[in-house]
């Protein structure tokens, strides 16, 4: 059955003085139905994480640009873009004098699969029918602590350390990157990518409900507004991607004169 796709780009600056996050869906210029969805949370100081993170769009669309379908595997575009993105990030440390670097989380939508691919804390959520089927794992010392059990779950809302990353563009070290991808797509799946400036107000089912309930735009206004509601005057940015694959139905022959048209 034919799939539509209900998509939607939205970001608020929060309690911070500068928006350093950036979000984009960008199209590809010549395959049909092949887009990439790009969220990067930019960190390093007035203006320098923000330039990490155009840089990391930037980057994305210059190898979307170039991506040919069948000649390169959706995993290497993902990869290119984000290592040629680190590069950049630390190319420029040494022109401007500042510490940029920027999380990265990006989904591949081809007409018969989704792929994507992080680096850092910036998530991506598959949820079917509101339920979730998938999320990614930050890479950030509290899920380091969770994955080797020297933490609970509970533990890991309040740790200390929670936004502390081990690994992200432009960094000193070589950056760590997770990817995955499916094939199995359904009317009723639903796609975030998020900056930890929404993440972390929502439980996995509360957000899952809300994206179900929704289109996308009006999701993406609900999760903004309760996420700031419950920041309490001290939110981080906010940027997040939602894209919904809803079914369509084809439509019914009609008998006329002993002819279907």
């Amino acid at each position: 059955m034919p799939i539509n796709v209900d998509a939607c780009v939205a970001q608020h600056q929060g309690d911070r003085k500068e928006q350093q996050d950036r979000a984009a869906i960008l199209p590809h210029g010549r395959l049909r139905g092949t887009v990439l969805a790009v969220v990067a949370d930019g960190m390093g100081g007035h203006s320098g994480g923000a330039l990490a993170a155009e840089q990391v769009v930037h980057t994305a669309k210059a190898c979307l640009d170039q991506f040919v379908a069948g000649h390169e595997l959706p995993q290497s575009l993902l990869e290119n873009s984000m290592l040629e993105a680190h590069g950049m990030i630390k190319t420029s440390r040494f022109m401007n004098e500042k510490d940029p670097h920027s999380t990265a989380v990006m989904l591949l939508l081809q007409p018969d699969a989704i792929s994507w691919g992080h680096c850092g804390d910036s998530r991506l959520y598959h949820f079917r029918e509101g339920k979730l089927l998938l999320r990614t794992v930050d890479h950030s010392y509290v899920e380091h602590l969770l994955e080797t059990g020297r933490i609970t779950p509970e533990e890991a809302l309040t740790h200390p350390n929670r936004n502390v990353l081990v690994t992200s563009l432009g960094g000193r070290d070589d950056p760590k990157f997770s990817f995955d991808s499916t094939s199995d797509l359904r009317g009723g799946d639903t796609f975030v990518l998020c900056s930890d400036g929404v993440w972390a107000y929502f439980e996995d089912e509360e957000l899952g409900r809300i994206v179900a309930g929704f289109n996308a735009r009006q999701a993406c206004e609900q999760l903004i507004q309760l996420a700031r509601a419950r920041a309490q005057g001290h939110g981080d940015n906010l940027s997040l991607v939602i894209i919904n694959l809803q079914e369509i139905e084809a439509a019914k022959p009609v008998l006329t004169a002993g002819r279907f048209k």
